[in-house]
């Protein structure tokens, strides 16, 4: 008889289907030794409205310079200037509707749009040209940037920015990488607009020229990176114990054609 061969080829099957690998796992799998993939943005994050930026002046005359560097204790009691990171004892400026800040004799600063360089150049120049300061070192950091980071990676939250370019795969990283089931071609990135709209980008991690060339490959501070599952987990997700969407379904299936056959023809 060849019905007990067919059986065990069918089963045999069914348990190498449920054990494969699933597709589409490896990143930027269309890229060569050797090659270059250049993104197409610069990357670094600008101000934002509620954004809180440290901002420290320094010359060579420390009296002079400390005019322009707020005391702790001035923000305590309210200072219309900056708020104060009690943890870190830094008085920081919070950047406000309209993309200005109310910097200790210059006024409103506007620093909207601009990246933490361009902000420090601003403000430098301000001072020499108000002739408040001749020689001034301006050091700008941002205190609350960060991505959040959700759906099918290993440890979902909330991560600071440490440097003024993160890539979307730093973000991943810091969220411990995908799981296994999540869907790499279809990684969707949320981002919050100056004017309160949100503009999403659905970007391809198997694809390097798909990746490199999309606007969410640097991320903003206060992206949202969600990871979708994959169709295996949704399938996983949609089935209900033994039904025919499960791969055990299946081998149970095989297994109980494959016990009548050697029952019936041994």
């Amino acid at each position: 008889m060849r019905i007990k061969p067919i059986i065990m080829s069918l089963a045999g099957a069914a348990v190498m289907w449920s054990c494969s690998t699933p597709k589409d796992v490896s990143y930027v799998q269309d890229i060569n030794e050797g090659t270059y993939q250049m993104a197409t943005l610069s990357g670094a994050i600008k101000a934002a409205p509620d954004d809180k930026l440290s901002i420290v002046v320094n010359s060579k005359d420390p009296a002079l310079a400390a005019l322009f560097n707020l005391p702790v204790q001035a923000a305590r009691i309210g200072s219309k200037y900056a708020q104060s990171d009690f943890t870190s004892g830094i008085s920081l400026y919070t950047v406000d509707a309209y993309g200005n800040i109310d910097f200790p004799l210059l006024g409103d600063v506007h620093v909207g749009g601009l990246t933490r360089s361009e902000i420090a150049r601003e403000i430098k120049q301000k001072l020499i040209q108000e002739n408040l300061i001749k020689d001034p070192t301006v050091t700008v950091e941002f205190a609350n940037a960060g991505i959040s980071v959700l759906g099918e990676v290993a440890h979902p939250g909330r991560y600071a920015m440490a440097s003024d370019r993160v890539t979307i795969l730093e973000g991943l990283a810091m969220a411990g990488d995908l799981t296994i089931q999540g869907e790499r071609k279809n990684v969707v990135v949320m981002r919050e607009n100056p004017d309160g709209s949100t503009q999403v980008y659905k970007v391809d991690l198997t694809s390097a020229n798909d990746l490199y060339a999309s606007p969410a490959y640097y991320l903003q501070q206060n992206d949202v990176i969600y990871v979708d599952p994959n169709a295996y987990k949704k399938r996983q997700r949609q089935a209900n114990g033994n039904t025919t969407l499960t791969a055990s379904f299946w081998l149970s299936v095989a297994s109980l054609l494959t016990t009548i056959a050697v029952l019936v023809f041994k």
